[in-house]
């Protein structure tokens, strides 16, 4: 009977955007369906657990790894990687792909925070333990390895896979539709979760208070971006302060296409007149401003790829910037005139 089977890709996204899609068309060329983090290119937990059934249905989970660990859950394991401990569980075959050469990989592509490098050189070791696994240098090679890799997996290790209903058998079809079903009651219980409204209450700090963020300073040596005499250092501001410095860059068009966090190393590097260095924020406190922020009801967050967000003002943020940065009047009289 003619098959065709599922197969999960799995990588972060913004920096492997370009290697995703030829291996999603290599992949079609096989007679097979690609399936990934295209369904949802934000993640988070409760995505997650939708991600896991996509992944159940699927006959191979092929694995792409390159210069970034990824966006994380609240424990610091990026969804990446518990994708891939989950097919592991599962017992789905598994083709793992390495990048060969990660110091070539541009600067732009690759995690610069030293704990992330350390999670993503960890992540590499686990990947390769007990597995054979392939390297490669640039888009074609990967998009080569994985032709020649994929047929050969499918003929060693035979799965379930999927056909046509006109050649299915009864109960085939019966089973099919139920599994339909079920899915189609998960979608709904989810979307009737994200429309409840759920009303909670929760002690915020206030606006005068203060919030320290940890920074790692790294000194540029040259145009490349490398960095040397990394040290750390805290930087205190209220919360308002806080908002004040951020708030007032996010609607720069050139900033607003970076990062949140390359938006505020660039941020604090003009407010102390320094040029040749970098100041990467720790995650968590990241997350704690983002938290801060939202909850305060002055920004929004918009995923713009899998590992990637960027922060956008409220209309109340927007009149609060307003009226933080605007001159303010020292007369009486109106300030509007015929």
């Amino acid at each position: 009977m003619d098959k065709r089977y599922q197969i999960f890709i799995s990588s972060t996204y913004s920096d492997l955007k370009d290697e995703r899609n030829k291996v999603m068309q290599t992949i079609m060329s096989l007679d097979c369906i690609p399936a990934g983090m295209e369904l949802f290119p934000a993640m988070d937990e409760e995505q997650f657990e939708f991600i896991k059934r996509i992944i159940e249905d699927c006959d191979y989970y092929l694995l792409i790894v390159g210069a970034r660990y990824g966006s994380m859950d609240e424990n610091g394991v990026s969804y990446t990687e518990k994708e891939y401990d989950y097919a592991v569980a599962k017992g789905i075959p598994v083709l793992a792909f390495l990048h060969d050469d990660i110091p070539s990989i541009p600067i732009e592509k690759a995690d610069l925070d030293n704990n992330l490098r350390k999670k993503l050189n960890k992540f590499y070791k686990k990947v390769k333990k007990g597995r054979l696994v392939q390297h490669w240098k640039n888009a074609d090679d990967l998009n080569a390895k994985v032709a020649i890799s994929l047929p050969k997996t499918i003929k060693m290790f035979p799965r379930t896979g999927w056909v046509k209903a006109n050649l299915m058998t009864n109960g085939e079809s019966l089973q099919e539709i139920n599994e339909l079903r079920k899915e189609n009651e998960l979608l709904k219980a989810y979307k009737a979760r994200h429309e409840k409204n759920i009303d909670f209450s929760i002690n915020i700090a206030d606006w005068s208070e203060e919030f320290t963020a940890q920074f790692t300073k790294e000194n540029l040596i040259d145009v490349w971006g490398n960095a040397t005499n990394r040290e750390s250092i805290k930087i205190t501001h209220t919360w308002i302060e806080w908002f004040k410095l951020i708030a007032s860059e996010l609607d720069d068009s050139y900033r607003n296409h970076m990062g949140i966090d390359k938006i505020i190393s660039a941020i604090i590097c003009d407010a102390n007149n320094l040029e040749d260095c970098r100041f990467i924020i720790n995650y968590k406190d990241l997350t704690t401003i983002r938290y801060q922020f939202t909850t305060y009801g002055v920004i929004n967050k918009i995923p713009i790829s899998y590992d990637e967000e960027r922060w956008c003002l409220t209309k109340k943020g927007e009149k609060l910037i307003a009226q933080l940065l605007c001159v303010k009047t020292k007369s009486n009289k109106s300030s509007l005139s015929n």
